[in-house]
Order: C-alpha cells, then sequence, then structure tokens
C-alpha cells in the first residue's frame, strides 16, 4: 500500500534565509497595534476603567481633606489640604476610632490564620488520604457555599446567645465571640482552592517520608506546607479581606461601642442628624482603614497570582 507523505509546513525562518542568499526582498512581517494602530481602543478601555476605579478613591481623599468636613461642601476635586478631620477623628471620646481599627485588626488576623489552618488540614486529609465518605464531604462542603450567610444569623444570635450564659468571654458582644462565628465557616470553598494546589504537590515526597518513619503529622507540618506557602498567603488574604470589610454578623453581635469593628463604627457616623456634619471624619477613618488591605496586596501580590493559577488547573 503506497503511503501519502503529509506537507511539510513551511519554516519562516527558512524562507529569510532564502531570500538573504539570493538577495530577494524580506516579506515584512505583520505590524503590532500601538495607541495609534488597530488596538487603540483597548487601550481607551483601559484607561476608562482606571479612571472609573480611581473616581470613588479621590472622592474620598477630597472629602477627607476638606476642612469644613461636611457632605455639603465635598468635591470631586480636592479644593484645599487640612488634617482637621483627622485630628477631630482621633479626639473624638465618644467614636474610638483606635479601638475600631484594632478590633478589626484583631478579627481579621486571628479569623484569617484560624481559617487557614483549619483549611490546610481539611485540604490534606482530602488530598493525600483515601477514607469513606471522602467525595462526599467534598461535595456537601461545595454543596453549603451555595447557601448565603445571611440565612446562619439568626441561629448563630441564638447559639452565641446560649453561649455566653455559660462563658461570657465568647457569647454575644464580644470579639473572642465573633471570631469564632467567622470560623464556623471557614471550610468550603477554601478547602477546594486549598486541595488544589495540594495535589499539585508529588506523592513520592510522601511516600519517601513514610518510607523513613515520618507520620502524616510530620509530613504535614514540616513538608507539605512549606511547598503549599504560595495558597496558604492567598487564602489568608482573601480571608483577611473578607473578614476585614464584613459588616453584616458584626453589626449583630456587637451593640458596644468599645467592641465595635471598624465597619460598624464608621457606619455608625453615617445615621442621625450628624451625618452630614461628621461626612469629613467618615472618609478620613475610610481612607485609614483601607491601608492595611492595601499593604498586604502589595506585599503579596506574587504569591497571590501563582496560587491562584497553580491550584486553579489541577
Amino acid at each position: 500500500m503506497a503511503t501519502v507523505n503529509a506537507p511539510v509546513p513551511a519554516d519562516p525562518r527558512m524562507d529569510t534565509r532564502i531570500a538573504e542568499e539570493t538577495g530577494a526582498s524580506t516579506p515584512a512581517s505583520p505590524k503590532r497595534g500601538g495607541l495609534g494602530g488597530s488596538v487603540w481602543w483597548r487601550h481607551a478601555l483601559g484607561i476608562l476603567a482606571l479612571m472609573w476605579a480611581l473616581f470613588p478613591i479621590l472622592f474620598i481623599y477630597s472629602a477627607a481633606t476638606n476642612p469644613s468636613g461636611t457632605l455639603n461642601t465635598a468635591s470631586l476635586w480636592p479644593s484645599g489640604f487640612s488634617t482637621k478631620n483627622f485630628a477631630d477623628l482621633f479626639t473624638d471620646s465618644s467614636r474610638p476610632f483606635w479601638t475600631w481599627y484594632k478590633n478589626s485588626m484583631i478579627i481579621s488576623l486571628s479569623g484569617a490564620l484560624g481559617a487557614v489552618f483549619i483549611g490546610a488540614c481539611a485540604a490534606f486529609a482530602f488530598s493525600r488520604l483515601r477514607f469513606k465518605g471522602r467525595r462526599g464531604g467534598m461535595m456537601f462542603l461545595l454543596l453549603t457555599t451555595f447557601f448565603p450567610a445571611l440565612l446562619a444569623i439568626v441561629a448563630l444570635y441564638i447559639i452565641f446567645a446560649g453561649i455566653g450564659d455559660v462563658l461570657p468571654a465568647l457569647g454575644l458582644n464580644t470579639v473572642a465571640g465573633l471570631t469564632l462565628a467567622y470560623l464556623g465557616g471557614a471550610l468550603g470553598a477554601n478547602v477546594w482552592l486549598l486541595k488544589g494546589y495540594f495535589d499539585t504537590v508529588p506523592r513520592e515526597l510522601d511516600e519517601a517520608a513514610i518510607v523513613d518513619g515520618a507520620s502524616h503529622v510530620r509530613i504535614f507540618f514540616t513538608m507539605t506546607l512549606r511547598l503549599v506557602m504560595p495558597i496558604l498567603v492567598t487564602v489568608f488574604m482573601l480571608v483577611f479581606v473578607g473578614l476585614y470589610g464584613e459588616f453584616m454578623l458584626a453589626s449583630v453581635f456587637l451593640t458596644d461601642v468599645d467592641n465595635q469593628t471598624l465597619g460598624v463604627g464608621l457606619y455608625g457616623m453615617t445615621l442621625g442628624n450628624d451625618a452630614n456634619t461628621l461626612f469629613g471624619r467618615f472618609t478620613a477613618g475610610a481612607l485609614l482603614g483601607s491601608i492595611p488591605v492595601m499593604l498586604l496586596y502589595l506585599a503579596f501580590q506574587r504569591q497571590l497570582v501563582g496560587g491562584l493559577t497553580t491550584g486553579s488547573v489541577k
């Protein structure tokens, strides 16, 4: 039977070499569109999206540095620079800004660290161990993410009201109680994200460690956690930002002004008859409140991109 040879695709580099040897003109390469080319609309769209994103930041900065500090006199473009709103915010004894800031940082840091540890333990078990109900457990965790957290507020309120009767330090209106409530939702989508990255770690490393006499606990703490550090940082950032800006559950749990978080405390400035006069302080507090999240993303942006892309392809 005769065989038909498939045509070999032409090599552009060979055509260029032949053209140089024979003196023929080299075919022009296609030009890439720039600002004045065929893709100018992409740059225009990017600039428009950037302006849209910077619009609220510019307005908040303008209102925070406005000397009058009222909503009626706030404008988009800064008309002057004054630290009066910041000074009034720091010296207002009825609205302890730094206490709110401290409570938010404690809740966000402890909740994020606890969520990363709990999620890493669960992801290691689902990725490395084989047990009955493993697939069903993963499906159940995925199913729980479909229900909004708003549905559990009433149940959480009743539960922690009962806990407060026995352990007042973990009941309602306490920072520790709110952190414990947040840790109740530490699993879910985070486990799927962590498991996808855990699956990229070769199992041969675990088998070699087991041959040397290492247990699963030692493998987890001394070897696996170091290899999956990018995804741990990624989950920490996502949970930290989520808890730092969480408002609904915090507003229900925390009623005392000294135990409130930054979001709940600042929201109180926008209520009542003083909303107009306190608008400058509100924007000053919002501007300062954005610093931790901004620094976190700037410090760990490389780990964030690596953790999301590597774990999502498994």
